[in-house]
């Protein structure tokens, strides 16, 4: 176990426990990321500003999971995760009703607090009651039922969206993390309350640089991170531009809905067998064919157009399904145990920094060539630059 202990539980819970949240976050992040770019659309009318918005909420995510540490010494990891979820119950509720774009704006920032805390307290759950089962195993179960639950999302939310508007959408999430919050309280999870500390600002940010650089100079840990923050770059981009250019290309929202759809197929079959291969084959193999061909994708994705373009944004489904079960094993296998909920943290930023970066060069290839399509000249440059870090020597 980790450095927090569990008072009570039921006599049932363990790590493929915590894997089974992945069925209610894949759902309801399916339904959430189908509709989320359309949204922002809408209120900034310009797909290279959309970017901008999302590189400013991405940052305030990564400070967010820097300061995630100091919130865990405060609380336990059972009480962040009751309130985070309830707060994303309560924020995707009121962003399916909002009118406002300022009011819009304000709850996505306070569920991406929340978003942040839940991506970060899964794992760590899963590593606290992972005993002889491993991550490998953990990983590829929490990414299935992930993609199990994304598989019909796009579809349901698109269908949503058409019948009375985009935003709409949000409060089935809002209904998905409620059934949630309900199956993690039937697990009967219980932890000590600690002892609420007075908060010195010069203190936390000297604590908070502290641990950072103890992070990197661990072995391991910024390779760990270089290779995570090249896969979320990827999804990042995936997520924020497939939807517009689908749509900029005069394709409907039901096309949207299916292609989204069609694309969460490979992971879905991938998902358990690549546990098996991860054990057989090793890491850095998947990994390497994961940004390896999905550079390829992305160099055609610039030029093709119709039909094919839409048969590529399914194909290269494939690479990313070769990674995610395995993209931050590296962290788990070169962290202690007792090192883990102290540098998660650091490590989570890997997710956020990516969503920072990549939409402002992003805009900056838009603005540049003219054209939306020219974001993917950015995922074929991180893969490529992501491969060289996979092959060069440590």
């Amino acid at each position: 176990m980790a450095k927090d202990k569990y008072l009570s539980m039921r006599s049932s819970v363990n790590g493929f426990s915590f894997a089974n949240l992945g069925l209610f976050s894949g759902f309801a992040d399916g339904i959430y990321n189908a509709v989320y770019s359309l949204v922002i659309l809408e209120i900034f009318k310009n797909s290279a500003i959309v970017g901008i918005y999302v590189s400013v909420y991405s940052l305030f995510c990564m400070i967010v999971a820097l300061f995630a540490n100091e919130i865990f010494r405060q609380f336990s990891k059972v009480r962040v995760f009751y309130f985070a979820l309830l707060m994303l119950v309560v924020c995707y509720a009121m962003m399916g009703f909002s009118i406002q774009p300022s009011t819009f704006i304000t709850l996505d920032y306070t569920s991406g607090f929340a978003i942040t805390l839940t991506a970060m307290l899964i794992p760590l759950f899963m590593s606290d009651f992972s005993k002889d089962v491993g991550m490998a195993k953990l990983n590829s179960r929490y990414h299935l039922w992930v993609n199990v639950g994304a598989l019909f999302a796009p579809m349901i939310a698109v269908a949503v969206a058409t019948k009375f508007d985009n935003r709409s959408a949000f409060f089935l999430s809002s209904v998905i993390y409620l059934a949630a919050w309900m199956f993690f309280k039937y697990m009967g999870l219980t932890q000590e309350d600690k002892q609420i500390k007075p908060v010195n600002p010069r203190r936390t940010l000297k604590s908070l640089w502290k641990n950072t650089m103890a992070f990197f100079k661990t072995p391991g840990m910024l390779r760990a991170y270089a290779v995570n923050f090249g896969f979320y770059s990827l999804s990042s981009m995936r997520h924020l531009y497939v939807p517009i250019v689908i749509i900029e290309n005069g394709f409907t929202k039901d096309t949207l809905g299916l292609v989204l759809t069609l694309g969460i197929i490979p992971y879905l079959l991938l998902s358990e067998f690549m546990g098996r291969l991860v054990v057989k084959y090793g890491k850095k193999l998947w990994m390497l064919l994961g940004f390896g061909s999905f550079a390829i994708f992305s160099f055609l994705a610039t030029i093709v157009t119709g039909y094919p373009l839409l048969a590529i944004f399914v194909a290269w489904q494939v690479s990313g399904a070769l990674m995610e079960p395995v993209h931050d094993l590296l962290f788990f296998d070169s962290a202690k145990k007792s090192q883990q909920t102290k540098f998660y943290g650091v490590f989570r930023t890997s997710s956020n920094l990516p969503k920072f970066i990549v939409p402002i060069a992003a805009a900056g290839c838009i603005t540049l060539f003219g054209v939306t399509s020219a974001v993917w000249l950015v995922t074929a440059f991180i893969c490529l630059i992501s491969f060289a870090i996979l092959v060069a020597k440590k």
